[in-house]
């Protein structure tokens, strides 16, 4: 049975999509304006919370984009995209994979709501602010290790790289990425020249024409979220 995600252009929902596409997976991909829950009231009976990504294989649903990394990496690329509980680094790779969405995604998400989605009357750009150099003190952590690594952990892309390498692709769309430190900048130029996210990139911008949804971003949505 084919899998099938749920996702927006560049939203959380790419981590997934980008996994599929490192792993060569076959898979339905439903591209849907931003945010759904406004914008494609249809998708409440998908996904009653309205977010992205849903994630559909077989009986198994899911709507975290982290947790369908993990899922797809343990059950297709064990040893790979995966790192078992027997290496060394199976507990790093677990804090960088959580780390991706919980500690760089989830400030970014607060820049982008006070400074663009809210409307012009309730944003607040001290917040934004605020939350920027939240995400950038964070961000500088992983500067000692990639002066010294290719990749997170245990020697290879991994999931890991997925979840970090997509709160630097939302951090790039938002004007960030100029601010990246230089061990930092010269990791997510290597993530960019992956195959897999190659193909991701195309396979959202292409299902989106396909299925007459705009090209434009998360980062580029106009207009209050709820």
């Amino acid at each position: 049975m084919t899998m099938t995600l749920y996702h927006c252009l560049s939203a959380r929902s790419f981590r997934p999509l980008w996994m599929l596409e490192e792993l060569g997976l076959p898979y339905a991909l439903k591209v849907l304006p931003f945010p759904p829950r406004r914008d494609a009231e249809a998708y409440l009976d998908v996904n009653p919370l309205g977010t992205i990504p849903a994630f559909f294989d077989g009986a198994t649903r899911m709507t975290e984009s982290v947790a369908i990394c993990q899922y797809l990496a343990a059950r297709h690329s064990p040893r790979q995209l995966n790192v078992e509980t027997d290496e060394p680094e199976f507990g790093p790779y677990l804090n960088f994979l959580h780390f991706g969405e919980a500690t760089l995604t989830f400030p970014q998400t607060l820049i982008l709501r006070y400074s663009r989605f809210e409307p012009e009357e309730r944003r607040l750009p001290q917040a934004a602010e605020d939350y920027t150099r939240w995400f950038l003190s964070r961000l500088r952590t992983l500067e000692p290790l990639l002066e010294s690594r290719e990749y997170l952990c245990a020697g290879r892309f991994t999931a890991a790289d997925v979840s970090v390498g997509y709160a630097l692709l939302l951090a790039d769309d938002i004007g960030l990425g100029e601010r990246f430190k230089p061990a930092t900048l010269a990791y997510w130029q290597r993530l960019q020249q992956r195959d897999g996210f190659r193909r991701a990139l195309a396979a959202q911008q292409g299902a989106a024409v396909d299925q007459g949804v705009p090209t434009h971003s998360v980062a580029q949505a106009a207009g209050p979220l709820y």
